[in-house]
């Protein structure tokens, strides 16, 4: 589920029939309380929910990630949904640093207030490993943690390997890290190109996976690096905090026709 908040606080709540007995006899109702609007939001809900048995077998809503082994009994009335808010791209800034930390703490504050369940966050590798191979900065986001477990918010990362900007609503620019980039210009077949020759530096083509093109590291090697590099930064906060980790990459399909090595 997609959702699109134009205000500060939102949350929805799903109410069942008197009787369960096939799939079209099930109905939701959606509740939007709004206050005064402070900013516009993007929200993101995933969900996993699966209905009782019923003569006509189970029901199963699936979303794009499943939500902390969420498993929702319709049991009560009133049962909430989560929903996850998507924080700006721009959360940590170049430097590494939070944000604009004063806003980030009220609007927080804010989305407690409004009953969501967390919010969402993209880890740009361009930032987090911007000064080197094997270099990681997750400061920014360790501050960014420690405040959304002080407001009783869960938190979902999303580890992004591709760039931040030129897409539809995209406000800020995170490019790959330098010396990512520096290996590109060197061999521009590591990412997509269209018939016409046009490179796309958004992401390393996945023809690479497998190729040690990063300095002596494979990508896979490369991801699987920084996703250890978190798990170790985070270990106190995963399960309790940080409920989900997904991965990201970007790819256009103008660019599925590829040069690959």
């Amino acid at each position: 589920m997609a959702l699109t908040l134009r205000s500060s606080t939102s949350f929805i709540k799903l109410k069942e029939t008197n009787s369960f007995k096939t799939p079209d006899d099930f109905m939701a109702t959606i509740s939007i309380a709004q206050v005064k609007p402070t900013c516009r939001l993007r929200a993101r809900s995933s969900t996993s929910m699966t209905f009782p048995e019923s003569p006509h077998g189970s029901v199963l809503i699936k979303g794009a990630e499943k939500l902390h082994g969420l498993t929702i009994s319709h049991t009560e009335n009133n049962s909430k949904v989560p929903v996850f808010v998507m924080l700006p791209l721009d959360t940590v800034t170049h430097g590494g640093n939070l944000n604009k930390p004063r806003a980030m703490n009220a609007s927080l504050m804010a989305l407690k207030s409004a009953g969501v369940e967390g919010v969402m966050v993209d880890a740009w590798w361009g930032l987090v490993e911007k000064d080197g191979p094997l270099n990681y900065n997750w400061e920014g986001y360790a501050e960014l943690v420690k405040m959304v477990e002080k407001h009783g918010l869960k938190l979902q990362v999303v580890m992004s390997f591709h760039q931040c900007g030129g897409n539809v609503g995209d406000s800020c620019s995170i490019p790959l890290p330098p010396w990512v980039l520096q290996e590109i210009s060197k061999n521009p077949d590591l990412v997509y190109t269209d018939k016409s020759g046009k490179r796309n530096p958004e992401y390393i083509s996945l023809g690479c996976d497998s190729v040690p093109v990063l300095r002596g590291r494979t990508p896979i090697q490369a991801y699987t690096d920084y996703m250890r590099s978190f798990r170790e930064r985070f270990r106190d906060y995963l399960g309790r905090v940080i409920v989900v980790i997904s991965h990201s990459f970007c790819i256009k399909l103008g660019f599925l026709n590829t040069k690959i090595l």
